[in-house]
C-alpha cells in the first residue's frame, strides 16, 4: 500500500545532517561537468540525441569521494550528481539550437552564447522551484520520475561501495584511445563503406566510432532498429532512385548547382536527402509533441496550481527549504533585462516578452511531464519547433526579418529550448533529492553553479569542434540544429526546397501510420548510414542479451552495468574529439592517411563490441 506523501521517510533523516554542499562536491562536480557536457555536446552534434549523466555521475562521485576518500556523506554524492546532470541538460539545449548561428555564418561571441545558455539555464531552475512541493512533495507517489528514482537508487545501493566506477572509466579509456587511434594518429579509418554492385550510388558503411556503439546500446534494438530503417531507405532506396531520374537531367535541380548525373552518394545526400531528412524530423518533432497535448495540458493546469500554491514561506525542516521567492523574481527580472537590452544579445522588449511567455509555458509543462515519461522522451525539440514556428511569424510579422530577425529567433528559441531541458533536469534531481533526504534549497543552488561552469565551456566547445569538423557536414551533422536553423530561414526567406521537405514529413507520415514513432525513423532518414549502422550494432548486442538472460532482475543488473560502460565510451570519445580539436584550432595537422586499411577498423570495432558484451552479459553476483 502506498504511502501518503506526507507519511514518506527519505533515506537521511531531516533531522539528521551530513556534509552535503561542500567545496570538495562543488571541485569533482566541475570536472564532471566539463567530462560529460562535453560528451552530450559531441553526441547531439552527431546523432541529435543525448544520454543522461546522473547515474555515471553517481556512481563516478561514489568513487572519488566515498572509496579513494573516506568520505561517507550520500548527501555529497547527491549534489555532485546534480551539478552534473545540469551541465549535460544545458549542453543538450545548447546544441540543438545556437549551432545555427554558425551553419548561417553569423559566428557568435564566447560570452553571445554563454549570455543565451546561462539566461535559459538560470530560467529553467528558478521558474521549477516554485512548483517543487505540488510536484516532487505532494504527488510523490503519482508522479515517478523515473530517472530521479534510478539514481536515488543507485545511490543508496552504492553507499559505502562505490561499485561501478570501474566499468565507467574503462569505458572511458577505450573510447578516449580509440578516438586518438582513429583521428589524432591515423592508425586506421574511422570509417568503412562499400557500394553495391550493379546499384548505382547505393552504398553502406559504418563509422567505427564507440560512441554510437554506446548510444545503440543505451536506446536498445527497437528505437535503434527503427532509425537504421530510416537510414536505410534513404541510402538504398532514395538515393538510387534520385540518381536514376538525375541521370536523365543535363541541368542542375535546385537547390544543387550541378547536375546530378555528376554526383556521388554524398553529393546527393548532402544537396537532397538532407532537406527530406529534416522535413521528416520536423514533422516527427511535431507529430511526438501533439501526442502529448492531452499530457501537456495536464502539466500546465498541475503547474498553474502549484504557482498558486507556492508562498514565501520556509518549513522549519531542512528538507522543506528552497530558494526563496523573492530571490527566484529578482533572478528572474534580471535575466529578461539582460535579453532585452544587453549589447550582445538584445533581442528587444518584445524578444524578452515572447521568452517569458514560451519560457513559462514549455517549463511548467517540461517539470511535470518528465515525472511522466521520463527525461529521454521529453519532446524538447518538438516544443522548440513549435516555439520557433510561433516566434518567427511573430517577428516578421512585426516587420524583424533578414538576419536580424533570423538571429533574433534562434536567441529566443535556444533560451526556451534550454529552459525546458533544465527543467526537466532539475525536476528529476529534486526527486532524487527528496528520496535521499537532500536539502532542497542547496540543490538548487548547486544546479545553478553546474549552470554557470557549463554556460563558460559550452560556447568554447562549440567553436572548436565547428573549426574542426563543422557544422552540417557528414562529421557532425548537427542535425536538431540544421532543422531549427531550415524552420526559421524558411519562415523569414521562404527560399527553401519545400517540395522535398514535404517529401520528407510523408514519409514519416507513412511511419506514423503504420503506429511506429516517426521521430527515430526520421532521424535515422536524415542521418547517414555510416551512423545508424554501428548504433544498430549495439541495438543489436542489448537485445541479444536481453533475450538470454530471462530473470527481469538480473536483467535489470546488466543492463545498468552495460549503460556504464556505453557511458564510459561516449565520455572518452567526446573528450579526446574535443582535444583533437583544441590541437586543430591550435594549428596542429592531422595525418590524412591512413597507416593500416579499413580491415582494421572492423577487427577494432570488433573488440570494442565484444568488450561491451561481455562487460554487459557477465555473470551478476
Amino acid at each position: 500500500m502506498a504511502q501518503k506523501p506526507t507519511d514518506f521517510k527519505p533515506y537521511v533523516p531531516a533531522s539528521e545532517r551530513k556534509p552535503e554542499f561542500t567545496f570538495l562536491a562543488l571541485i569533482v562536480g566541475a570536472l564532471l561537468v566539463l567530462i560529460f557536457g562535453a560528451a552530450n555536446a559531441y553526441l547531439g552534434l552527431l546523432v541529435g540525441m543525448t544520454v543522461s549523466a546522473s547515474i555515471p555521475a553517481a556512481v563516478i562521485s561514489m568513487a572519488i569521494l566515498r572509496v579513494i576518500l573516506r568520505r561517507q556523506s550520500i548527501l555529497e554524492n547527491n549534489i555532485v550528481q546534480t551539478i552534473t546532470s545540469s551541465g549535460e541538460a544545458l549542453a543538450a539545449g545548447v546544441i540543438f539550437t545556437l549551432p545555427a548561428l554558425f551553419i548561417w555564418n553569423m559566428q557568435p561571441s564566447l560570452l553571445t552564447m554563454g549570455i543565451i545558455a546561462l539566461a535559459g539555464g538560470v530560467l529553467g531552475v528558478i521558474l521549477m522551484i516554485p512548483l517543487r512541493k505540488a510536484l516532487i512533495v505532494n504527488e510523490h507517489d503519482t508522479l515517478p520520475y523515473p530517472e530521479g528514482t534510478a539514481c536515488a537508487e543507485v545511490l543508496v545501493a552504492g553507499e559505502g561501495k562505490g561499485k561501478g566506477a570501474k566499468i565507467v572509466f574503462s569505458g572511458l579509456g577505450i573510447g578516449a584511445a580509440f578516438k586518438f587511434l582513429t583521428d589524432a594518429i591515423k592508425a586506421f579509418p574511422s570509417q568503412v563503406e562499400t557500394t553495391i554492385a550493379g546499384f548505382k550510388n547505393a552504398a553502406i558503411g559504418m563509422n567505427t566510432m564507440p560512441a554510437l556503439l554506446a548510444v545503440g546500446y543505451i536506446i536498445g534494438p527497437r528505437i535503434a532498429g527503427i532509425m537504421f530503417a530510416g537510414a536505410v531507405l534513404g541510402w538504398i532506396g532514395l538515393i538510387p532512385l534520385i540518381t536514376y531520374f538525375g541521370d536523365f537531367a543535363n541541368q542542375p535541380i535546385a537547390p544543387a548547382d550541378v547536375p546530378i548525373s555528376e554526383m556521388d552518394y554524398h553529393m546527393i545526400w548532402d544537396n537532397y536527402l538532407r532537406y527530406i531528412g529534416a522535413g521528416a524530423v520536423a514533422f516527427g518533432g511535431i507529430v511526438g509533441l501533439l501526442k502529448t497535448l492531452p499530457t501537456i495540458f495536464s502539466s500546465f493546469a498541475g503547474a498553474i496550481r502549484g504557482f498558486k500554491e507556492a508562498d514565501n514561506t520556509q518549513g522549519t525542516l531542512r528538507t522543506d527549504q528552497d530558494i526563496p521567492l523573492s530571490l527566484i523574481g529578482g533572478l528572474t527580472i534580471l535575466v529578461i533585462g539582460i535579453l532585452a537590452f544587453f549589447p550582445q544579445i538584445e533581442v528587444g522588449i518584445l524578444g524578452a516578452l515572447l521568452v517569458m511567455i514560451f519560457g513559462f509555458f514549455f517549463v511548467t509543462v517540461s517539470a511535470r511531464i518528465v515525472g511522466v515519461v521520463g527525461s529521454s522522451s521529453n519532446p524538447v525539440s518538438g516544443m522548440t519547433i513549435a516555439a520557433l514556428i510561433f516566434v518567427s511569424v511573430i517577428l516578421k510579422g512585426a516587420g524583424i526579418t533578414g538576419e536580424e530577425g533570423m538571429l533574433t529567433a534562434i536567441i529566443i528559441g535556444g533560451v526556451v529550448c534550454i529552459a525546458a531541458a533544465i527543467s526537466g533536469d532539475t525536476s528529476q534531481d529534486l526527486k532524487t533529492g527528496f528520496i535521499v533526504g537532500a536539502t532542497p534549497r542547496w540543490q538548487q543552488i548547486a544546479q545553478l553553479y553546474g549552470i554557470l561552469i557549463a554556460s563558460i565551456v559550452t560556447g568554447f566547445i562549440l567553436i572548436l569542434l565547428d573549426n574542426a569538423y563543422g557544422f552540417g557536414s557528414s562529421e557532425l551533422p548537427a542535425p536538431q540544429a540544421v532543422l531549427m536553423s531550415l524552420v526559421v530561414e524558411g519562415i523569414m526567406e521562404g527560399d527553401l526546397p519545400w517540395n522535398l521537405i514535404l517529401i520528407g514529413m510523408a514519409a514519416a507520415a507513412t511511419v506514423e501510420l503504420f503506429g511506429i514513432g516517426s521521430l527515430p525513423f526520421a532521424v535515422g532518414l536524415y542521418l547517414p548510414i555510416h551512423l545508424t549502422s554501428p548504433i544498430m550494432l549495439g541495438g543489436i548486442v542489448k537485445g541479444w542479451i536481453d533475450r538470454r538472460e530471462k530473470d527481469a532482475a538480473v536483467r535489470k543488473k546488466k543492463g545498468e552495468r552495460g549503460i556504464l560502460i556505453a557511458s564510459g565510451f561516449i565520455a572518452g570519445e567526446a573528450l579526446m574529439g574535443v582535444i583533437i580539436a583544441i590541437a586543430v584550432t591550435a594549428g596542429f595537422v592531422m595525418p590524412e592517411n591512413a597507416i593500416f586499411g579499413p580491415w582494421m577498423s572492423l577487427v577494432a570495432m570488433a573488440i570494442v563490441t565484444g568488450i561491451l558484451y561481455f562487460t554487459a552479459s557477465r555473470k551478476v553476483n
